[in-house]
């Protein structure tokens, strides 16, 4: 599990950095820090279908990182945190939308091989993914909404961040045991 929060590193580095005019440098911050954690990952042996995060994050922070320089004064500066949260969300619904949740990568690296192809480990990852994209989404919105009208409201700013980070990463704890229990307790009564 802390291994696949590896993945976000990038997202919090540009969230720590990318302050007023900071954001270029935030923005670099995140691409080499994603170029090293995507290296790094495939010379471990991961695949590219456990690094989604990891690579959208590569092509997030080259475009802003591009952006930052070529316009240092973009209208965009100021909702630098809703846009990580509405690129986390088009790669979240993306990945579903083509049938290959971004979790699934992640969730075969800690299940047992026999499970991977059932209807039900689809089925959690996809509303795993589900609960992640809606967490991005919620997020974007409302930070982007926040910028607009208390562009200084760096409490607010970071309390959303937060709550739309650890909800769904509690999410991701526990529900595969309770989906897992479920299918037992299924299993078992169809048998009874």
């Amino acid at each position: 599990m802390i291994r696949s929060l590896l993945g976000f590193l990038p997202w919090i580095v540009y969230a720590v950095i990318a302050t007023g005019d900071n954001w270029r440098y935030g923005a670099l911050a995140g691409l080499v820090i994603a170029l090293g954690v995507v290296a790094v990952d495939r010379r471990t042996g991961k695949e590219w279908d456990q690094m989604v995060i990891e690579s959208s994050a590569v092509v997030f922070f080259a475009v802003i990182a591009v952006i930052s320089f070529v316009d240092p004064d973009s209208p965009l500066t100021p909702y630098g945190p809703a846009l990580v949260n509405a690129w986390l969300a088009v790669t979240a619904w993306g990945s579903l939308a083509i049938r290959k949740p971004f979790t699934l990568g992640i969730a075969r690296s800690m299940a047992p091989e026999t499970v991977w192809r059932t209807p039900q480990f689809y089925r959690v990852n996809a509303i795993i993914t589900s609960v992640w994209g809606a967490a991005f989404t919620i997020a974007a919105v409302s930070l982007a909404l926040l910028l607009y009208v208390a562009p200084h409201a760096t409490a607010a700013v970071i309390t959303i961040k937060i709550v739309t980070f650890v909800l769904p990463a509690i999410f991701t704890a526990r529900y595969p045991k309770i989906a897992a229990a479920r299918f037992r307790a299924q299993v078992a009564a169809e048998d009874a």
